[in-house]
């Protein structure tokens, strides 16, 4: 299930990509996939980085020379790599977990090329506010989502550094009525049947892509989309 759309992205043969927090790889895997390019995640947690890595391995075109892949554990508040580094960082549902974002939006500065692409995406605002309300538990586990971002003001933050914002859409409407179901039921979602129907549906829309839910999706997305993902261009020259 990917949340970046890689149609609004220039991404060439020898670029390099970086998937920051990457979980368990669904678009640094893609973007692999894309381009012979070099792609990098980095994430916080082992167990992803492997659950990554295992299902990596069944897209692996090692015959291809012109294209890498790496995982690494990192820190996002203290990247091990140079200034001016990758030509692309995608950035996704990542920062509502972390309390310093700022910091992390100034090390992918740091890291991204001039003239390079970033894309954050957040969970949107309204449809997030309904499941904090529904259950704590939701946002108070650990690593749960620590603040509801305005998407406005994350925009104009990440603008305020200089980068230029090219596109906007929304995803995931369909993933919206599930969350709400399961912070409706928390206690005992693990029981609900409704909640495993839903599950079931949104798998095999995944996996089966049928016509009729992704032009529902689509038609959603604007008003109800989970998450919304942003695009921006770093400048190519100092400001």
């Amino acid at each position: 299930m990917q949340t970046v759309d890689f149609k609004h992205i220039e991404l060439s043969d020898g670029d390099k990509l970086l998937d920051l927090g990457c979980g368990e790889g669904r678009h640094v895997i893609a973007a692999y996939l894309e381009k012979n390019i070099q792609a990098v995640g980095v994430d916080l947690d082992f167990n992803d980085l492997k659950t990554t890595a295992d299902k990596f391995s069944e897209f692996c075109q090692s015959e291809n020379a012109e294209k890498s892949f790496g995982l690494s554990v990192a820190n996002a508040l203290s990247l091990p790599f140079e200034d001016n580094t990758f030509d692309v960082i995608i950035c996704s549902e990542v920062l509502e977990h972390i309390p310093d974002f700022e910091s992390v939006l100034t090390e992918i500065e740091r890291i991204l090329l001039p003239g390079g692409t970033f894309i954050a995406s957040v969970p949107r605002a309204w449809p997030e506010r309904i499941c904090w309300y529904f259950s704590s538990a939701y946002h108070q586990v650990e690593g749960g989502h620590l603040r509801i971002f305005d998407a406005s003001q994350l925009r104009s933050q990440i603008e305020a550094r200089g980068f230029y914002h090219y596109h906007r859409h929304w995803a995931h409407a369909l993933h919206s009525p599930f969350w709400w179901l399961k912070c409706m039921f928390w206690d005992s979602q693990e029981e609900s049947l409704l909640i495993k129907l839903y599950h079931k549906l949104l798998v095999w829309d995944l996996m089966q892509r049928p016509w009729l839910t992704r032009s529902l999706e689509a038609l959603l997305n604007p008003i109800m989309g989970k998450s919304i993902v942003m695009y921006f261009n770093k400048p190519k020259s100092a400001r």
